[in-house]
């Protein structure tokens, strides 16, 4: 039996879009299952920084500490915070059920 994790994302509009997935998913899956605009254009593979997110301050330091990859991509994301990282690096887990994190206004999906 899987596990249900709860996540609350935040668009650029400020409306609060509750979702849950399976322990083992991918924030960047939930996100886009969930009409998001996490364009995710590489597809999880860590090429790009189209599903870049802002963790809420007090979920950061319960994620794995993002690779320095990761950090790499980070640096070419528009509207770059101290708590921000790409959803396709986040992994849904139990410990993150009730996670919250924001959209980037500066967030477009192309591929819709």
């Amino acid at each position: 039996m899987s596990v249900s994790v709860s996540v609350k994302f935040t668009d650029s509009k400020g409306t609060v879009i509750e979702a849950s997935g399976d322990a083992g998913d991918s924030l960047l899956k939930l996100g886009q299952a969930n009409g998001l605009p996490l364009e995710g254009t590489c597809e999880g593979q860590m090429a790009c920084s189209t599903c870049h997110v802002i963790v809420a301050a007090e979920w950061f330091d319960r994620l794995l500490v993002a690779s320095e990859e990761e950090e790499d991509m980070l640096d070419f994301a528009a509207g770059v915070r101290r708590t921000s990282r790409l959803s396709c690096q986040i992994e849904l887990t139990e410990a993150l059920d009730g996670l919250t994190v924001t959209i980037p206004s500066e967030a477009h999906d192309m591929s819709a």
